[in-house]
């Protein structure tokens, strides 16, 4: 069985690449800032109740997901509902 010995240098050498790998796989695969709210959250934010936030997603105002039985709301796509309701 051969033995490796590390050296410094060998250290840096592979903290230099591990950076460079990284920095290249978040150039490549940037994260957006989406948070996803429940429901309970959404009506808590807009002040509204059950059956609007129902009617809301049912019309298609208000995009949606559903995972496992629990609805997820985008803020962004709340953000934009208000911005496209604002009366000018």
């Amino acid at each position: 069985m051969a033995v490796e010995i590390l050296t410094k240098d060998d250290l840096q050498q592979f903290k230099s690449d591990l950076f460079a790998e990284l920095k290249k796989a978040i150039k490549e695969n940037p994260t957006t800032n989406s948070t996803y709210l429940q429901s309970f959250e959404v009506r808590k934010m807009l002040n509204i109740s059950p059956g609007t936030l129902q009617h809301l997603r049912v019309s298609g105002q208000l995009p949606y997901t559903k995972l496992g039985g629990k609805i997820f709301y985008d803020s962004e796509d709340i953000r934009k509902m208000i911005e496209k309701g604002k009366v000018k």
